[in-house]
C-alpha cells in the first residue's frame, strides 16, 4: 500500500523538531518474502502473556487479592461476558505444556509477568512473602530455560494487590513508590540471576486511561460524566496515577543498575501502549493535532524517561493538574532504561477538535484538542477486525519507529507487542474455521517486513513478541476476542489446538 506524503511541516516540541511528514511510509512493497535469517542473529522472536490472564489458580497456593479479582466480581458488568480471570488458561498448571509447544514452535523468547499478589499477598513483604508463589516462577523460569527460551519479565501488568488498593488508594499515592521497590527488590533477587531482560511496567498509560479516565479497568475509577463510576476525577487522578508510576520506574531501574546489574548482567526497560497518530490531511492544525494526540499518549511515559521531564504540550495544557518532578526525580528518570519495549497494534488518524471544551468538567479524554478516528471520508484507515480499535495499517509500525528514532535520539527498542484478534465464536465444533487464521498470518508478515525496512534505516530494534502465545482474558473484552496463536477451548477442559499462525511463525523460525 502507498501513502500519499503530507506538506513537509515542522512541529517544535520541548527537546526535538520533528518532519513528521518524512516519517510516513510511501511506495512499500511487502510481497518480499521474509524468513528468520532476514533479520539479525540477535534479534528476539518471541510471544507474550500477562499473569491476571493467563494463571489462574487465584484463590489457592497462598494468592492474595489483586485490584483485578475484585474488579471483575463487583462490577461484572464492565467485563463483556461477565467473566473473570480465576481460571483463565491455567497457565498455573499448565506450564510445562505449554513450554513444550514454544520450543516445538521454535520460539526464542517468552514474555510474561509476576503476580504481586502471588508472590506478595498482602502487597509488603512485612505481609509475608508466598513461598509458593516463588517456587511458581522459579519452576517457571527455569522450565524456559531447560528448552532454550528467553524470559523476558514484566514486574508489574496491572495486577495490583487489592491490599494496597484498600491501604492507601494504591498508585494514587506516593506510598506506593517504596512498597513498589521493595518488590522489585524481591523480584530480583529471587530470579535475576536467570532473568535478563526485565521491564518495570506494562502500558502505564493504559492502565491509566483506563482505570483512572473512564473507569472500564480496575480501579474502575472516573468522573461521573465519562461512565459509571462510585469515584474518582478523570482531569486530575491520570496525571497523579501516571507521576507516581513513572516514579516507581525510575526506583526499580536505579535499584537494578546500583545493586544488581553488574552481578546479573541483565537489561531493564519499559514497555508503553504506542497507539499512532497521523494527521487527517495536510492542514497545520490537524499536524499539530497529531503531534499533540502523540504526546498526550506516547510522549506521556518515554518522554519522562529518555529526557527527564513531561512534553512541553503537556505542560503547557494542563498546568497545575500535571505534577512536577523535583530536581532528583528527574535525574532519576532522565536516560532510565537499557530498552524501550513499544506494544503496537494500529493507527489513528488526527484532527484539531472543533467542540469547546467544558471548564467545570475537565478530562484527559479532552486535555490534547485532538479527535482521534480511523475513518477517513468514510473509509478505514485499514481493514478492520473484531476489535474496534484495531485496524490492520503495519504501515504505521514503521511510521512509529521512525518517530522514536527521531524523537528519542534511536534507543535500543524492541516490539513487546503486536498482533490481532478474531472473534471468539466458541467450541472447535462450534467454530471449526478458528484455526484458520490467515488474516493474523497476513498481519505479522506485514508488520515484520516494516519492522526489517526499519532495521535497515538504522532503527535500533532489537526484538518482535507476538501478542499473544494463546487465547486469553483480554480485560474489558473477557473472552470475547481471540488474540492468540494458539486456540483455547474454553468449552473443552482448555485443550490448545495451535492455529494456522502458529505453524506460519514455525517455518519462519525455522528458516
Amino acid at each position: 500500500m502507498a501513502i500519499t506524503s503530507i506538506a513537509h511541516l515542522r512541529v517544535v516540541n520541548a527537546n526535538m523538531s520533528i518532519p513528521l511528514a518524512r516519517l510516513r511510509v510511501v511506495n512499500a512493497n511487502i510481497s518480499i518474502p521474509l524468513k528468520r535469517t532476514s533479520f539479525p542473529k540477535k534479534f528476539l522472536f518471541g510471544a507474550g502473556s500477562a499473569s491476571y490472564q493467563y494463571e489462574g489458580a487465584a484463590h489457592i497456593d497462598g494468592r492474595g487479592l489483586s485490584v483485578w479479582d475484585v474488579f471483575t466480581k463487583e462490577h461484572p458488568e464492565k467485563i463483556a461476558d461477565q467473566s473473570n480471570g480465576d481460571v483463565a488458561q491455567d497457565f498455573y498448571h499448565r506450564y510445562k505444556e505449554d513450554i513444550k509447544s514454544m520450543k516445538e514452535m521454535g520460539l526464542e523468547s517468552f514474555r510474561f509477568s509476576i503476580s504481586w499478589s502471588r508472590i506478595l499477598p498482602n502487597g509488603k513483604i512485612s505481609g509475608g512473602i508466598n513461598k509458593l508463589g516463588i517456587k511458581f516462577y522459579n519452576n517457571l523460569i527455569d522450565e524456559l530455560l531447560a528448552n532454550g527460551i528467553k524470559p523476558l519479565v514484566t514486574i508489574y501488568h496491572w495486577d495490583l494487590p487489592q491490599a494496597l488498593q484498600d491501604e492507601y488508594g494504591g498508585f494514587l499515592s506516593p506510598k506506593i513508590v517504596d512498597d513498589f521497590l521493595e518488590y522489585a527488590n524481591l523480584v530480583f533477587k529471587e530470579f535475576g540471576d536467570r532473568v535478563k531482560h526485565w521491564a518495570t511496567l506494562n502500558e502505564p498509560n493504559i492502565m491509566t486511561q483506563q482505570g483512572y479516565v473512564f473507569g472500564a479497568h480496575a480501579p474502575g475509577r472516573c468522573s461521573h460524566f465519562e461512565w459509571n463510576c462510585p469515584a474518582g476525577n478523570s482531569g486530575t487522578e491520570p496525571y497523579i496515577v501516571g507521576h507516581h508510576l513513572l516514579l516507581c520506574h525510575a526506583a526499580a531501574f536505579q535499584l537494578y543498575k546500583q545493586k544488581y546489574k553488574d552481578d546479573q548482567k541483565g537489561i531493564i526497560g519499559i514497555t508503553t501502549a504506542t497507539q499512532m497518530a497521523i494527521p487527517l490531511n495536510d492542514n497545520v492544525a490537524n499536524l499539530l493535532a497529531a503531534s499533540r494526540a502523540i504526546d498526550f499518549n506516547i510522549g506521556w511515559f518515554l518522554h519522562p524517561v529518555v529526557y527527564g521531564e513531561y512534553p512541553q504540550t503537556m505542560r503547557e495544557r494542563l498546568g497545575s493538574r500535571l505534577p512536577k518532578f523535583t530536581e532528583k526525580e528527574s535525574e532519576m528518570l532522565k536516560q532510565s532504561f537499557d530498552f524501550i519495549g513499544l506494544n503496537y497494534y494500529s493507527t489513528d488518524y488526527a484532527a484539531a477538535s472543533s467542540f469547546s471544551v467544558d471548564p467545570v468538567n475537565v478530562s484527559y479524554t479532552t486535555d490534547s484538542r485532538a479527535t482521534l478516528s480511523a475513518i477517513k471520508d468514510g473509509v478505514p484507515i485499514g481493514d478492520p477486525t473484531f476489535m474496534s480499535w484495531l485496524h490492520i495499517y503495519p504501515e504505521g509500525i514503521l511510521t512509529l519507529l521512525r518517530y522514536v528514532k527521531e524523537r528519542y535520539n534511536n534507543p535500543f527498542v524492541m516490539i513487546t507487542e503486536n498482533g490481532m484478534a478474531d472473534e471468539n465464536k466458541g467450541s472447535l465444533a462450534e467454530d471449526p474455521m478458528a484455526l484458520k487464521d490467515n488474516v493474523r498470518i497476513r498481519y505479522h508478515r506485514e508488520h515484520l517486513y516494516y519492522v526489517l525496512e526499519a532495521i535497515k534505516e538504522g532503527v535500533n530494534v532489537g526484538g518482535y513478541y507476538a501478542w499473544t502465545w494463546m487465547d486469553d482474558f483480554e480485560w474489558g473484552s473477557g473472552y470475547t476476542p481471540r488474540f492468540g496463536l494458539n486456540f483455547v477451548d474454553f468449552d473443552n477442559d482448555l485443550k490448545r489446538t495451535p492455529k494456522d499462525s502458529y505453524f506460519w511463525f514455525k517455518d519462519f523460525l525455522a528458516n
